[in-house]
């Protein structure tokens, strides 16, 4: 699908632009060992990833501790991972293919950017600085920076607001549900790349405008 009258573009960090997961089985390890519970492997915790540090320390909680305990032992489990996370943020994350290209191309269409992320606005900055990604982007918004966080549509009609843009002039790119129902309840297109982490769904199953293989390709189907 190509997309005409476009003028603004929203897209997602972790499993969309950077593939952060290293860093989340570094951090939530790390505060696995202070609680004395065993290691947790990579591909378990990409199925965790996707709805906000408080819904991944409970599923990550949940390995080992009925509810009652996860919330017990929530409270402790947060605050260290929060440490370890801030501690390691970025160092052990990599870039996926096409993005720096993708988003100089976007940028070169005169598009407006806006990153929308679950992650807590105090983890998604200095990622976007360590990474050299923040300067791509006019609006900037984590997990906590507003009411409502995705799948909510809140996050997206708020960068259409800012942008005095109506959503059918926006497209949202995101590797998992979160953003395309998000995206849909906005009224905004919605495009899903198919190396994120998509709550270990495939991508396949999201209610999409259409996969695209890397934000290079994406760029190709927006025209102003």
């Amino acid at each position: 699908m190509m997309f005409s009258g476009i003028r603004a573009v929203i897209i997602d960090l972790d499993g969309t632009m950077l593939d952060t997961a290293p860093d989340f089985h570094c951090a939530i390890n790390r505060m696995r060992e202070e609680l004395s519970l065993a290691p947790i492997d990579i591909d378990t915790i990409k199925g965790f990833v996707g709805k906000g540090s408080e819904n991944l320390m409970r599923r990550v909680l949940a390995v080992d501790y009925d509810a009652r305990e996860v919330e017990l032992h929530f409270p402790a489990a947060l605050a260290a991972y929060q440490r370890h996370y801030l501690a390691i943020n970025g160092d052990f994350a990599t870039f996926y293919p096409g993005v720096r290209e993708g988003l100089e191309q976007l940028r070169r269409q005169d598009l407006r950017l806006a990153c929308v992320t679950n992650k807590p606005i105090d983890f998604a900055l200095p990622l976007l600085e360590k990474t050299g990604l923040r300067d791509y982007f006019e609006i900037i918004y984590g997990g906590d920076s507003l009411p409502t966080k995705k799948p909510e549509p809140g996050p997206f009609l708020q960068v259409c607001k800012d942008f005095s843009l109506a959503p059918a002039q926006s497209v949202a790119i995101g590797d998992s549900s979160n953003d395309a129902v998000a995206a849909r309840a906005a009224g905004c297109f919605v495009l899903t790349v198919p190396y994120g982490y998509n709550h270990g769904e495939p991508v396949q199953s999201i209610d999409s405008d259409g996969i695209v293989q890397t934000l290079l390709e994406a760029a190709g189907r927006i025209s102003y």
